[in-house]
C-alpha cells in the first residue's frame, strides 16, 4: 500500500446535488472506513453514481463536501496513489492494448512499468496484455478496470458494479480480491445491485434511497434484524402446534401446508415446548433474512422508476 496517504478514508458529508428541477442529493452522508468492505446500495436513480462522481470531482456539489483521506480529491497530487476508482469500464481508448492503456496511466502517476506489469497479473490480464481495449468483453474490460484501479496501490478503492460481466470464475476472483484488499487494511467502496455478492462479500453497508442514507450498518446487524427473531416449524399437525406455542406467548402465523411462522419464543424453546406437548415436529430453525429481503424492506418507499407487471398495463 502507498506510504504517500496516512488516512484510508472516504468522507461523505452533507451532500447535496440537483440537476435542474431534481434532488438527486439530498444531504448524503457516510463515511467509508479501512480494514472492511462497504456495500454501497439502493434502487436506481437513488444517487449511487451521482455522489461517486461528487467524490471523484466529476459533479460539483451545491453543498456539504466529499474528502478522501481528509482532503479533496482534485487537491490530491498523484491521485491513483490515493484512491483507485472504477467507475465505467467502458472509459478506455479502444484502439490501445490494455498494457499500453495502464502504461499511461502509470506515466501520468510517476509509476514504473514493472508496476502495470503486476497489476496486469494480479488482474489475470497475462493472456490478453498485448490485444487492443475495443475487442474485450464487458467481463475483460471490468477485470482492465480493475488493474487501472489498482495500479497506485491505493489505501482506498471505490469500484461502481465490479461484478457486471464477470463469468463465475470472474465473480470468485473478484470476491477474493475485495476480500484481500479489506484484508490489508483498505477501505472499499462497493455499488452492486448483485445482493448475492455483497451479502457473501461485504461487511458494511450504506443503503440509499432518494438522495438520503436509510441504513449504514453492519450487513451482519442488518441481517439480525431483517431476521426479526423468527422461526421456521414444520410439523404434521400444524394446528395442534400453534395452539401449544400460542399458549406459551408465541405469535404464530401460517406460512404453508405444514409450515409456520414463530415470533417470539427462540427455537430452543419452540422445540422444548412441543417436545412437552407431544406435537410432532421435522424441522425447527431460525429464520435468516437474505441481504435482498433486507433491502427489499428498507428500500420499499423509495423506489422512483418502478415498472408495471406483465399483463398490468394502462385499462
Amino acid at each position: 500500500m502507498s506510504d504517500e496517504s496516512t488516512s484510508a478514508t472516504i468522507e461523505v458529508i452533507g451532500l447535496r446535488k440537483r440537476f435542474g428541477a431534481r434532488l438527486a442529493l439530498d444531504g448524503m452522508t457516510f463515511t467509508v472506513r479501512p480494514g472492511r468492505v462497504t456495500g454501497f446500495v439502493g434502487p436506481n436513480g437513488a444517487g449511487k453514481s451521482t455522489t461517486m462522481r461528487v467524490v471523484l470531482g466529476l459533479d460539483a456539489a451545491e453543498d456539504g463536501e466529499a474528502l478522501v483521506g481528509g482532503v479533496p480529491y482534485r487537491t490530491l497530487r498523484r491521485p491513483l496513489r490515493h484512491l483507485g476508482a472504477l467507475i465505467d469500464a467502458s472509459a478506455v481508448q479502444p484502439g490501445r492494448t490494455a498494457r499500453n492503456h495502464l502504461l499511461w496511466l502509470a506515466h501520468s502517476q510517476g509509476l514504473p512499468a514493472r508496476r502495470v506489469d503486476e497489476v496486469i497479473e494480479q488482474a489475470g490480464l497475462g493472456a490478453a496484455a498485448r490485444r487492443r481495449a475495443g475487442g474485450f468483453s464487458l467481463g475483460m474490460r471490468q477485470r482492465l478496470g480493475i488493474a487501472a484501479a489498482l495500479l497506485g496501490d491505493p489505501p482506498v478503492l471505490m469500484l461502481d458494479e465490479p461484478f457486471n460481466g464477470l463469468d463465475p470464475d470472474g465473480i470468485v476472483w473478484m470476491r477474493g480480491v475485495l476480500s484481500s484488499l479489506a484484508r490489508d487494511g483498505r477501505a472499499v467502496l462497493v455499488s452492486s445491485h448483485l445482493m448475492g455478492e455483497l451479502e457473501d462479500t461485504a461487511d458494511h453497508l450504506v443503503v440509499i434511497g432518494r438522495g438520503r442514507v436509510l441504513a449504514d450498518t453492519a450487513v451482519s446487524a442488518l441481517l439480525a434484524e431483517a431476521s426479526g427473531g423468527r422461526v421456521v416449524l414444520r410439523t404434521s399437525a400444524p394446528e395442534r402446534a400453534a395452539e401449544a406455542l400460542r399458549g406459551a406467548g408465541a405469535t404464530v402465523l401460517a406460512t404453508g401446508p405444514d409450515t409456520l411462522g414463530v415470533t417470539g419464543l427462540a427455537d430452543e424453546a419452540v422445540v422444548a415446548r412441543l417436545a412437552r406437548t407431544g406435537v410432532p415436529f421435522s424441522q425447527v430453525s431460525a429464520h435468516r433474512a437474505t441481504l435482498e429481503e433486507a433491502y427489499m424492506e428498507l428500500t420499499r418507499d423509495a423506489v422512483e422508476y418502478r415498472g408495471v407487471p406483465a399483463g398490468e398495463g394502462t385499462r
